[in-house]
């Protein structure tokens, strides 16, 4: 029995009533279901899933019908939608309302008129299975992204709803927690019979657990089958999609391979077994084509640096010691609340360290004149871009970056708008752009200071795998042109295949760099799908070319 029926569902946005943000979308989904909503930024997955609760859905002219429990969701109370339908956000800082942990647990339960002892009892059996008691009786603003991203779903599930719709939930967690949370919300479906409709671009946790995968495209919905036949499809369709299939996906398509094609690691060790099966391995690693050299002339160097927030508090930045090449591209992964963010604040001169010293291309942060350092030289993106927006409109967001004395400010709106792939969006409010597009647009606004050091808090955080691809082109431009970049992430794969030099950041401190093979070839869960699927016959392949290109030399076909 279906629970949600969505009928000939038609809508679009004030600032663009001509254009469908989504196109005529008819679909069921029976209860129980494990949904994947995937598809480019734009595609119309969070508008979807925002009008499957009236409180959420956008403004805008809205066509068809939406069936729950085979009642119009129209007709169904605020209450009752709130009690049997969950949803958790893309930023857990956008659906925390209380300051306490504990008064988070239970707020929507007070909402709802819940009796106290049914409260109490709620409230302690979510604390316990999401491993909430542990910092139960903490502030809110102390959590790390992880932790709030938890309590936000440990909230919702007090309440018992009947489908929980994620949008994007894992989009600011660390590899190992949201593999974590994806684990948790897998439990949820299966042990109580929870439907989920989630949307994720990194399909590499969630994808093989689907019942089925819906792919969007400029507001319709262009397949919706069970995993291995929406792989099947988008690979014969030769679609730009393809690119955000799981690792396993991917080199099994670009492989010549007549066996079943893996949805899992496991599976994809099986296979890779399987395919090179007799064959004696004659070259089990990838040279390497470039070493971590040292650097004679860092144009961005930490030495020392300690930082707290305040003077009570512990040490955010310990003893850090950190040096990036110019003109390079160089990732910081780690942990969240690790202090990552912090320091690349510190390196743009936002918070000043009690302890230690900051150099830009030798000189002393703080020797520098305020429109020096900021004028032409040091930009950062942070991860909340929504806080860059301060117009009605994207294009008055940009032109508001440029001299009132520069010349032809349209055209240098247009030709950084093409570069990020907003031009169509030039003319929407910021905060009416999905997540993947606001990134963009954020981008595009930096881009317009002409730094000469980028520093990108998540910049692919919302991106869809076929953007990622030309996003490494702007930067790859940027770093012909003498730009360095450094860039905050936990995008693995992203890291894995594009940057120059890669550092782990842990405790408060940079613990090592290394080149990308060097690093994530070396590591059990900061490391890449394709080497955990192949590092049982290949020493230090990280990304899928590296895994098909040993595989074809063993094999004698290159």
């Amino acid at each position: 029995m279906a629970i949600f029926e969505i009928k000939n569902l038609s809508f679009s946005y004030p600032s663009a009533p001509d254009m469908k943000a989504l196109d005529n979308i008819s679909l069921d989904i029976e209860k129980g279901q494990y949904v994947t909503l995937c598809g480019k930024s734009g595609s119309g997955k969070t508008t979807l899933l925002k009008n499957l609760k009236t409180v959420l859905a956008p403004t805008g002219k809205l066509s068809g019908e939406i069936l729950f429990d085979s009642r119009p969701l129209k007709d169904i109370g605020l209450k009752e939608q709130s009690s049997k339908i969950g949803y958790v956000m893309q930023n857990p800082e956008n659906q925390t309302v209380t300051d306490k942990v504990w008064h988070e647990l239970a707020f929507g339960l007070e909402s709802l008129g819940c009796a106290q002892k049914v409260m109490r009892a709620r409230v302690a059996e979510m604390a316990s299975y999401f491993g909430i008691h542990l910092w139960f009786h903490k502030n809110v603003s102390e959590l790390s992204g992880g932790q709030k991203q938890l309590l936000n779903l440990a909230s919702i599930m007090a309440m018992q709803p009947s489908v929980l719709i994620l949008d994007e939930p894992t989009s600011q967690l660390d590899p190992i927690a949201a593999s974590d949370f994806l684990n948790t919300i897998r439990k949820i479906n299966l042990e109580l019979g929870t439907t989920v409709i989630i949307s994720e671009h990194r399909l590499e946790e969630v994808f093989h657990v689907s019942d089925k995968v819906i792919v969007m495209e400029n507001g319709s919905i262009i397949a919706n089958d069970e995993p291995r036949r929406v792989g099947d499809y988008l690979k014969a369709e030769n679609h730009d999609m393809f690119a955000a299939m799981p690792s396993p996906v991917r080199i099994y398509y670009n492989a010549k391979s007549n066996l079943t094609c893996p949805l899992t690691v496991k599976e994809g060790r099986e296979w890779l077994s399987g395919h090179l099966k007799g064959v004696k391995i004659k070259k089990s690693f990838i040279e390497q084509t470039k070493r971590l050299s040292e650097i004679k002339r860092p144009v961005l160097s930490l030495k020392e640096v300690w930082f707290r927030y305040e003077r009570t508090s512990q040490d955010v930045l310990r003893d850090v010691n950190f040096e990036v090449e110019k003109g390079s591209l160089h990732a910081v992964v780690g942990g969240n609340a690790a202090g990552k963010s912090t320091l690349l604040k510190c390196c743009c001169g936002l918070i000043r360290p009690y302890r230690g010293k900051v150099l830009i291309d030798g000189k002393r942060i703080e020797k520098y004149k305020y429109e020096d350092l900021y004028n032409s030289n040091v930009a950062m993106l942070s991860q909340d871009v929504q806080c860059l927006f301060v117009k009605k409109t994207v294009r008055e967001d940009l032109l508001e970056m440029l001299d009132k004395k520069t010349q032809d400010k349209e055209s240098i709106v247009s030709s950084i708008a093409d570069k990020c792939e907003i031009t169509n969006l030039l003319d929407s409010h910021p905060y009416d752009l999905s997540g993947g597009e606001q990134q963009r647009a954020a981008l595009a606004k930096v881009l317009l200071t002409n730094p000469q050091i980028l520093l990108l808090d998540e910049p692919t955080k919302g991106m869809d795998a076929f953007f990622k691809i030309k996003f490494y082109r702007i930067l790859s431009k940027l770093k012909n042109d003498g730009v360095t970049v450094i860039m905050v992430s936990h995008d693995i794969e992203f890291c894995a295949k594009y940057a120059d030099a890669v550092s782990m950041f842990f405790d408060g401190s940079v613990i090592t760099t290394n080149t990308p093979n060097e690093f994530f070839s070396h590591n059990s869960f900061y490391t890449t799908a394709a080497n955990r699927m192949s590092r049982h016959i290949f020493d230090n392949a990280v990304t899928d070319e590296d895994v098909l290109y040993l595989a074809a030399l063993n094999k004698n076909e290159i």
